[in-house]
């Protein structure tokens, strides 16, 4: 059974990209088919170098932590309309489309939106 989630929050200001990581997090170690989509403002989660306050969750860290075992794909469109560029990105996410997220919509047993 796969899970696909799609965040739209962005990384600091509110809990809801933070929520949706950790979950998605503790599935990929429960060995369950994980792919994160990132879009609207989530995209920033996904970028690199992240500098938080000593103590204070880091995004970066929790994105790395889901793309070793699953998958986390970043709206094109989206990343655009930000500034952020590939070269940007944490290894092992991808700049993506909307069309790849209707497949992964269809593909997955469940679908979260946070």
């Amino acid at each position: 059974m796969s899970t696909l989630f799609i965040l739209n929050d962005p990384p600091y200001g509110s809990e809801r990209s933070f929520n949706a990581l950790r979950l998605a997090k503790a599935l990929t170690g429960k060995d369950e088919p994980v792919c994160v989509f990132l879009m609207a403002d989530a995209v920033a989660c996904a970028k690199a170098g992240q500098k938080v306050p000593q103590g204070y969750y880091n995004l970066e860290l929790m994105v790395r932590g889901v793309a070793r075992k699953g998958k986390v794909l970043l709206c094109g469109t989206c990343m655009d309309a930000r500034g952020i560029t590939e070269a940007e990105l944490i290894e092992g996410t991808q700049r993506s489309t909307l069309d790849e997220l209707a497949t992964e919509t269809l593909a997955a047993a469940r679908v979260l939106v946070f």
